[in-house]
């Protein structure tokens, strides 16, 4: 009796070895997959930062506005079917104070500062330029948006050489603008006043105006070594 009682104590210690063995196991096992899915997920999160990396500062930016001007054109379309007016029905769902803002910056001129600097002037320019264009060809934008996916948006290490033809009608019109500029430049002219007793530094007209903007811009950090070069005491 007792040599019974022995063994299947003996058998139920075995079972109880047996099952916290597999728990164990099946533990191991769980930690096993845990740690391999958090490995794939820091990999793809490495992947996904480095991709963001490389596109340009302002790509989310440049991103959003394209998104808001291609829902703005849908809602614009839309209220043009259904015969109403888009800028009337977009004022109803601002506020007033948001409305006035609006209207206020609509009306606002962009008065002439005059020349400050070859940047601001560039600017000025482009801005001019830009608001000269015509209106944005929102069905040809979704197309070339699908034609070349990520390279749409372009990125530092994206090359889009070659990947699209310019139309004949932009570079037409690209010639005119251009040929326009040139024309203005050629009528715009403005009296300097020469000064006969002013030193000649120069070999032409180009030079002396490349001379003038060094002094303008150095003369005050070169003046003693172009003084000293003139006595004969520079070393």
């Amino acid at each position: 009796m007792n040599t019974q009682k022995c063994e299947q104590n003996k058998e139920a210690k075995e079972k109880t070895f047996v099952e916290k063995q597999a728990e164990r196991m099946q533990r191991l096992r769980n930690l096993h997959t845990a740690r391999n899915e958090a490995r794939t997920q820091n990999h793809q999160e490495v992947v996904a930062e480095e991709a963001r990396n490389k596109l340009p500062t302002n790509y989310e930016a440049k991103r959003r506005q394209a998104e808001w001007l291609v829902e703005d054109q849908k809602k614009r379309e839309e209220a043009e079917t259904e015969g109403k007016n888009y800028d009337r029905v977009k004022l109803l769902n601002i506020s007033a104070i948001e409305a006035e803002r609006l209207e206020r910056k609509k009306k606002k001129k962009n008065p002439d500062q005059g020349f400050s600097t070859y940047e601001h002037a560039t600017i000025r320019q482009y801005n001019r330029l830009v608001k000269n264009m015509p209106p944005a060809d929102m069905e040809r934008y979704e197309k070339q948006k699908q034609k070349y996916g990520e390279a749409f948006y372009g990125g530092p290490n994206v090359i889009i050489h070659g990947m699209h033809e310019d139309r004949k009608e932009a570079v037409d019109k690209m010639v005119d603008d251009l040929e326009g500029q040139i024309a203005k430049r050629t009528k715009y002219s403005r009296r300097r006043i020469h000064n006969d007793d002013a030193d000649i530094d120069y070999i032409n007209e180009r030079n002396a105006k490349f001379n003038k903007k060094l002094e303008r811009f150095y003369g005050e950090h070169t003046a003693e070594i172009k003084q000293n070069l003139e006595r004969g005491t520079a070393i």
